[in-house]
């Protein structure tokens, strides 16, 4: 098992998932995992690193009705409907645990580390697409500084240059000067009363562009290794309890409390025992991790 995946062992609170003998179906669990993780990516590119990385990519967008389930309208088979996200923890981490868990049990014959397989790259894509929004939003607090009519001025000639077919959102597209110049003065040209104001965007957006270059690959690098940091402070605090089976023990007394009809009480040996052997997993995880 993968050292950087066992961290999700320890957030399941319930029996242990069994070796299955059926092939892991990566479309299912993808699915799965989206309707936890990739609210409204549709419209936010950024959410599988906001929901399910790291904190540090920003707060996901919403709809009106808060966060809703992919699945809505959908076969529930391999997804979270919107009941069952109401238990899903917000922070980052929390949330990529809570939706293995959910998932390895809604997909037949996958694990934690086809999760890890599957889904991980997806959160650094995501964090990728969360360092250009970062980015982006840091140019348009600059645009707000300046006046009313300047502000108006700028951000529509900037939503014109960053469009896809032009400079692209991370200025890629107009890294050298030439193409810069003449994306800049198509949409210059679109922007029509903003003529007093020109030299001055004009050098307000090709600072930003420069800025952008240069620092996307800092920028991303920051996020994408805080959402690695973070997965790692989850394994030392795993193996922080495995050193007096607290998490062991802890996994025992939540399934006495949450599903045995009489909570392991005294006189009910047999119920602590089958919880005890449910929480095996934890014996098996700790000798993997020390």
């Amino acid at each position: 098992m993968k050292k950087n995946t066992l961290f999700f062992i320890f957030s399941l609170i319930t029996c242990p998932g069994a070796v299955m003998a059926a092939t892991c179906s990566q479309m299912n669990l993808t699915r799965c995992l989206d309707s936890v993780c990739a609210i409204n990516v549709s419209s936010n590119p950024a959410a599988r690193c906001q929901y399910c990385g790291t904190s540090s990519a920003g707060t996901p967008k919403t709809t009106s009705g808060g966060m809703r389930s992919l699945s809505l309208g959908q076969s529930s088979k391999y997804t979270l409907t919107e009941d069952e996200l109401e238990d899903a923890p917000t922070d980052p981490g929390q949330r990529y645990a809570w939706a293995t868990a959910q998932c390895i049990k809604k997909v037949e014959g996958c694990t934690v580390d086809d999760v890890s397989d599957t889904y991980d790259e997806l959160i650094e894509q995501s964090c990728r697409a969360a360092g250009i929004t970062a980015q982006m939003s840091a140019t348009i607090a600059d645009a707000n500084k300046q006046t009313a009519t300047a502000s108006s001025c700028l951000t529509s000639i900037r939503s014109c240059l960053v469009d896809e077919k032009k400079c692209g959102p991370d200025y890629s597209a107009c890294e050298d000067e030439t193409s810069f110049n003449n994306f800049f003065s198509a949409c210059s040209v679109e922007a029509t009363g903003c003529s007093e104001y020109i030299a001055e965007i004009r050098t307000n957006l090709s600072n930003a562009r420069d800025t952008a270059i240069k620092n996307a690959d800092v920028l991303i690098q920051s996020i994408v290794t805080n959402y690695q940091t973070a997965r790692e402070q989850k394994i030392l605090s795993a193996q922080e309890s495995c050193k007096n089976n607290s998490a062991r023990e802890t996994c025992i007394e939540t399934i006495c409390e949450r599903s045995m009809p009489n909570k392991c009480g005294v006189g009910y040996d047999s119920e602590r025992a089958t919880a005890t052997l449910l929480c095996k997993f934890y014996d098996l995880a700790c000798d993997v991790i020390e």
